[in-house]
């Protein structure tokens, strides 16, 4: 079965990040993704689920692309690869997942970022236009976000986009094949409208 390069046609998706640019994940990204996740594969492992044996699949990816299709449809999730505006080549991903609305009007940011491009403020950059989005084009008033203890470059880059770091859950997520503690934050709309009000 064919891939459909698939992208959502509002042009709201398409996120400008200042050095780089954001958008939903398509077909055509499969090759460049795989390859870098294959070359990234030790770096993230440690902060990530344990990888299926065909991870890295054009099947396995496929199946990723379907998954986010039906919630974005639903409005529980908005995935976007990120770009470098520079090269154009892809730095990683950023994902507003676990949407609530009704009293809560919420969301959890997750991302990742490749090996060779780590540590250039993509993804920081990349974690404020998301931010924007949720609390401008989707209305949202809190995003949340958590890292393991042992990931202080994890941790400076909430504080550096805003977040506020709330509490501790212990065996929040099962990363790497064992439950783990995890770091809570957390940032409001009326927080980042006061400290970007340009932006």
């Amino acid at each position: 079965m064919a891939l459909i390069d698939w992208t959502p046609l509002d042009s709201t998706y398409r996120l400008d990040g200042g050095t780089v640019m954001l958008r939903p994940p398509k077909a055509s990204d499969y090759a460049e993704w795989a390859a870098v996740r294959a070359a990234s594969r030790d770096f993230l492992q440690p902060w990530e689920p344990v990888w299926n044996r065909d991870d890295l699949t054009r099947s396995a990816y496929r199946r990723r692309l379907d998954a986010w299709r039906r919630d974005l449809e639903q409005g529980q999730t908005y995935p976007f690869f990120v770009f470098s505006r520079q090269s154009g080549a892809l730095t990683g991903g950023v994902t507003l997942s676990g949407v609530r609305r009704g009293v809560a009007q919420t969301a959890t940011v997750g991302y990742w970022s490749g090996v060779h491009t780590a540590r250039q403020g993509h993804t920081l950059a990349a974690v404020k236009a998301v931010s924007r989005f949720a609390f401008t084009t989707l209305a949202l008033s809190r995003l949340e976000a958590a890292c393991l203890p042992s990931n202080q470059a994890s941790a400076a880059l909430l504080l550096k986009a805003g977040f506020v770091e709330e509490g501790f859950a212990r065996a929040y997520l099962k990363i790497n094949g064992d439950w783990r503690d995890h770091r809570l934050f957390g940032l409001l709309s009326r927080e980042r409208a006061r400290d970007c009000p340009d932006s």
